[in-house]
């Protein structure tokens, strides 16, 4: 079992940045992939970001040249550097990581309990 616990979501202003964080926990091997998704009202949740074991990463078109994602694999940790705000950014955004057990090598999907970013003026 993994627990993932998300900080660092606030109101911001246009053009303001946010970081996010996000640690892992619990009874695990290894982590694959973390990154983050968010979701607004009435919409689906999507993928904003996400980043490998080995480094490589992966950013939802809107985000692109605004947004970061970074990892420490020592401490299990993710975060996502939010520059550029807009009021579409507006939305609950939830930490994600794929794990290995500690006994058994079976991958399993994981979810942060969400933040809420808000980018109003």
């Amino acid at each position: 079992q993994v627990q993932l616990v998300e900080s660092g979501g606030g109101l911001v202003q246009p053009g303001g940045s946010l970081r996010l964080s996000c640690a892992a926990s619990g009874s695990f091997s290894s982590i694959n992939t973390m990154g983050w998704y968010r979701q607004a009202p009435g919409k689906q949740r999507d993928l904003v970001a996400a980043i490998t074991s080995g480094g490589s990463t992966n950013y939802v078109d809107s985000v692109k040249g605004r947004f970061t994602i970074s990892r420490d694999n020592s401490r299990n940790t993710v975060s996502l550097q939010m520059n550029s705000l807009k009021p579409e950014d507006t939305a609950l955004y939830y930490c994600y990581c794929s794990a290995r057990g500690k006994y058994l090598l079976i991958t399993r999907e994981y979810w942060g309990q969400g933040t809420q970013v808000t980018v109003s003026s």
